[in-house]
């Protein structure tokens, strides 16, 4: 058999299809090994760079020496130090010392393990949220322009999934709409709360680093503000143990969870409104929807979209767990895990936020269809105006009530058992008890007059609620997306 090439090798081993498939390159970079190894190096510098003007004898040779090789990583030695070590950190340790000799004795110093990798993390889940953020007040602004576009188009509206009083496109829009505007509010308040675990040493009480500045608590609080500063937070938690505490990583996943919760109810709402037929997801001009039948046009991205959520939802749970068993000030059972479950979660919300801007961008509505729906219910709907209508006129409330019921339940039969039209309006125009209202009839069934204050709440919710909170994300507005698969 032949030795298989570095394609085909590649292609033998298991891939996530989070990064492979679907994940953005920006979302995949920030999770990525270089990303993480890269900032390793940074945090290193910026403890240094703290210490040394603070006072340690460290020289400007050194920092500059660390300065030069941050990107210059060997990540073949680095693997090969963490095979004979055991122990990531070191590794790179040593990897970093390797190409900065005259800072070898400098690296790291006073620090901890969690110094890196904490840090790091905390960094890491800042920027995800970074690219989060834009990308769900792109759908948002989307879903608000078809609002705007459809705000006075009557729909049948549903509860129970069964056919209720009249809404309108538009405004049921704004139901998703709301829903994600709070979801944006909370991943900036969940990205805004994020703090640094900064420079706490082994179990969190800073006693190397005290060690190192003689007992000089002012420098030690200084140590910690620098870094912080350096790193781009403006607060670091004020206590920790080896790790800042787990609790933080519940806070991030479980409005990642929400978000995955409000996408799987849009994109199921519009899987039923797709079978239908008055609401689509685009279609491409050669997509195919089924092997078998030629004519389906299957709701994929919408699918793909609740797929996906389901995971992210469940993500939760893994934090939730992982921090009721941390064990006084750590234990190392929370590692492997999270190297999973915070990578994915963001990996996965990147990856339905895309898909739901391509769905929001395409959107496909058919009138006709919607109004003929409308035609098959309204009138039931209409039985109260038309009651009220004939009171008017000068009839009987109960005799006009008996009438209708007769009518209606005769035309229900219709549709029901014989599978015809809902003709109970042709039956009132039929019947000469009606003739005071006859020639209301067709206002009395207009659409527009069942919708209440639809029209209204869209355009007052879009301008005071949605559109304000787009305002800083404005210059990240433009552009359609295209999905790779």
């Amino acid at each position: 058999m032949a030795t298989p090439g570095a394609e085909e090798d590649a292609l033998a081993r298991y891939r996530s299809p989070l990064v492979s498939r679907y994940a953005s390159a920006e979302m995949g970079f920030n999770f990525s090994e270089r990303k993480k190894f890269g900032t390793w190096r940074r945090l290193w510098l910026y403890l240094a760079q703290a210490e040394k003007s603070l006072g340690l004898p460290i020289t400007d040779e050194q920092i500059q020496e660390m300065e030069a090789n941050l990107d210059n990583i060997d990540f073949k030695m680095a693997a090969e130090e963490e095979k004979k070590l055991r122990h990531d950190v070191m590794a790179h340790v040593h990897t970093f010392a390797h190409c900065c000799p005259k800072a070898a004795a400098i690296i790291h110093l006073g620090a901890t393990s969690c110094y890196v990798g904490d840090n790091t993390d905390l960094i890491v889940l800042r920027d995800g949220f970074n690219l989060l953020l834009p990308k769900l007040a792109r759908v948002i602004s989307r879903l608000a322009d078809f609002a705007e576009k459809y705000a006075d188009l009557p729909t049948l509206g549903f509860t129970h999934y069964q056919p209720a009083q009249l809404t309108t496109v538009g405004k049921r829009c704004c139901l998703w709409i709301q829903d994600l505007c709070m979801d944006l509010q909370n991943l900036e308040r969940a990205r805004d709360d994020l703090r640094f675990r900064g420079v706490k040493g082994t179990t969190g009480t800073q006693a190397s680093f005290l060690q190192l500045f003689e007992g000089d608590h002012s420098k030690v609080e200084e140590l910690d503000r620098l870094v912080t500063s350096k790193a781009g937070f403006k607060r670091s938690y004020m206590v920790t143990g080896q790790t800042y505490s787990r609790k933080v990583d519940i806070e991030v996943l479980s409005v990642l969870a929400s978000l995955g919760a409000s996408i799987h109810k849009i994109c199921t709402d519009i899987r039923l409104l797709a079978n239908l037929k008055e609401i689509e997801e685009p279609f491409e001009k050669d997509q195919i929807g089924s092997s078998a039948m030629p004519y389906k046009r299957n709701p994929m991205r919408s699918e793909r979209c609740c797929s996906l959520a389901r995971h992210l939802m469940t993500l939760v749970l893994d934090p939730l767990q992982t921090a009721s068993v941390q064990w006084f000030e750590r234990t190392l059972d929370d590692s492997a895990n999270r190297r999973v479950c915070l990578a994915e979660a963001f990996l996965t919300a990147d990856i339905i936020l895309s898909t739901l801007q391509n769905i929001s961008e395409g959107l496909v509505v058919y009138p006709k269809v919607i109004e003929r729906r409308i035609r098959q219910e309204l009138p039931f709907m209409a039985t109260e105006n038309l009651i009220m209508a004939m009171v008017k006129a000068g009839g009987n409330r109960q005799d006009c009530h008996e009438k209708i019921r007769v009518l209606s339940q005769q035309a229900a039969a219709v549709v029901k058992q014989e599978g015809g039209d809902n003709d109970f309006i042709a039956r009132v125009r039929a019947d000469t008890y009606f003739s005071p209202i006859h020639k209301q009839l067709e206002s009395l069934l207009d659409p527009s007059s069942f919708t209440g204050r639809a029209p209204q709440q869209v355009a007052k919710f879009l301008k005071e609620e949605v559109r304000p909170v787009l305002i800083p994300y404005q210059s990240k507005m433009g552009g359609k997306i295209e999905l790779a698969l």
